[in-house]
């Protein structure tokens, strides 16, 4: 089983070192054969491609139309490895990454996708702790869509590896789609063909230069509308978006006019919106439940009709804990 990075990179000569020094730190422990790598210099006007031209064992492929999705298609063209590893140049590898990626797709012959979330390094912790909340809410919808709608996964854009042979069975990269949605757009054809996995114990460090740049919460809405739009309409709602290449000091936080009243209404929109959201599941739960006890009382006696309630509640119960439980261990690290 051969593993292939692919790194989009343009105008990221401040980046692309760090993130070359930890994949190949890891590359170092497997034979040049199991591990290959390649930056894809997508238009960069800066020293990116000669910075990655540098390293040894690392292939520079040059693709001058701009654009995430086109980057990603010409490096996985110029690829030879059985898995593919989509990673974003301003990130870098925790340890052990390329060991747990072998180890999922050895374990399970039917994956064919696999993921798990950022860890930003340079954003303050009140940031970060926000960030680990709203994992939680995307495990949790992507639980509910992987499991139970059946409608699709879901991927982290620049922490997601895919298989060839599932890549091709989908018709590959559509470039179609220029940032926003892309990663969803695969994982939800990806979904149709094999396992897609999301979990926690995948983590990539990554800049918050994005978040620092646009608002945190300006972001989290916008990644969210996008996850649903490319889901129920497949496409994303955002066609264009903004390159980012400033520092991601959280002191330069929203340096648009205006943009501190826009985070304050989206943050209020969206806490308001999860509010209701847990309110209409509890009281789906609460009737469905009720109908479930009427039900049986009428075709049971009292005391059956009691000792039915009490396994539904039981039941009901046990499976909340179980999706609890499993939301707490594949996320606790992604605070």
């Amino acid at each position: 089983m051969k593993l292939s990075f692919v790194i989009p990179a343009y105008n990221e000569e401040k980046h692309i070192g760090l993130c070359l020094d930890s994949v190949i730190k890891q590359a170092n422990n497997y034979p040049p054969s199991q591990v290959e790598i390649i930056v894809v210099n997508n238009a960069s006007t800066d020293r990116t491609r000669e910075i990655a031209a540098s390293y040894p064992n690392v292939k520079v492929v040059n693709e001058p139309a701009k654009g995430l999705v086109r980057a990603r298609r010409a490096g996985y063209l110029a690829s030879t490895g059985d898995l593919i590893a989509n990673v974003d140049s301003d990130a870098i590898l925790t340890p052990g990454w390329i060991a747990f990626v072998f180890h999922e797709f050895k374990k399970n012959p039917k994956l064919v996708g696999l993921s798990g979330p950022y860890k930003y390094y340079d954003l303050p912790k009140h940031i970060t702790a926000f960030i680990g909340v709203f994992y939680y809410i995307g495990y949790a919808v992507y639980f509910l869509n992987r499991f139970i709608l059946r409608t699709g996964s879901m991927l982290q854009g620049g922490n997601f590896v895919v298989t060839r042979a599932g890549l091709d069975q989908i018709g590959g990269y559509d470039t179609s789609i220029e940032f926003y949605g892309e990663d969803t757009d695969i994982a939800r054809r990806l979904h149709k063909v094999g396992d897609v996995k999301f979990t926690g114990k995948l983590r990539m460090y990554t800049t918050g230069r994005r978040l620092a740049s646009e608002g945190v919460f300006t972001m989290a809405n916008r990644y969210a509308i996008n996850y649903f739009w490319t889901i129920f309409t497949k496409k994303p709602r955002n066609h264009t978006y903004t390159d980012i290449r400033t520092s991601s000091s959280m002191g330069d936080l929203i340096k648009v006019s205006g943009a501190k009243k826009r985070e304050r209404i989206i943050a209020t929109a969206m806490i308001t919106g999860v509010v209701v959201i847990i309110l209409a599941f509890s009281v789906a739960a609460y009737f469905v439940a009720t109908d479930a006890i009427q039900f049986a009382a009428s075709d049971l006696s009292i005391t059956e009709a009691k000792a039915a309630s009490t396994r539904w509640k039981n039941t009901f119960t046990t499976q909340i804990k179980t999706t609890f439980q499993k939301l707490t261990q594949d996320t606790d690290d992604s605070k």
